[in-house]
């Protein structure tokens, strides 16, 4: 058995984007869950795997909401003109064999799905074109730079982040290029 990679809670913590304790899914322990256990509690709670690790996405009401009519508006126009499809939050996507995410909103282009389905896979391989987050109190800087970073060098093109409190949106084209 490996050793673990690391000495203690703060150093995953940390590690994870300085995400709090009570995110940290403790059953399977962290560095031992699998896409398996992903799938199996995507019932009870929207989680994300990271490196081994089940870290619950936070999504309150006014985030949910504003999640919801980013991808109703933007479901809208893709529909209108043929682009592809748009997903939400519980939509799973492997953007690495270890990282599974589960962006807020997602756009995903008929390009990358020349069959022009959907598909029903528990987790999606194609990596999306566009990825949003919409931000959560609990949601940390270094974690959102960690999740642009995982997406860009999955292979989105655009990665949206929203923030309402402030009224804010910044738009990436690449980890850390607004």
């Amino acid at each position: 058995e490996p050793p673990p990679r690391f000495a203690n809670l703060a150093e995953l913590l940390d590690d994870l984007g300085g995400v709090a304790p009570d995110r940290v899914c403790y059953d399977p322990p962290p560095g031992r869950a699998t896409k398996a256990d992903l799938i199996r509690l995507h019932e009870v709670k929207l989680y994300e795997l990271v490196d081994g690790t089940l870290v619950e996405k936070p999504m309150g009401r006014p985030e949910s909401y504003l999640a919801f009519e980013l991808g109703r508006v933007l479901g809208n126009f893709v529909h209108a003109h043929d682009l592809g499809f748009v997903t939400g939050a519980d939509d799973l996507i492997e953007v690495r064999p270890d990282i599974v995410r589960g962006p807020d909103v997602s756009f995903t282009s008929w390009l990358k799905r020349p069959d022009r389905t959907v598909g029903s896979e528990a987790i999606a391989q194609e990596i999306p074109d566009l990825a949003v987050e919409v931000l959560s109190r609990s949601n940390t800087p270094k974690e959102i730079a960690r999740k642009l970073g995982e997406y860009f060098r999955g292979g989105v093109r655009v990665g949206w982040v929203i923030d309402h409190r402030r009224r804010a949106a910044d738009v990436y084209t690449a980890p850390g290029a607004k």
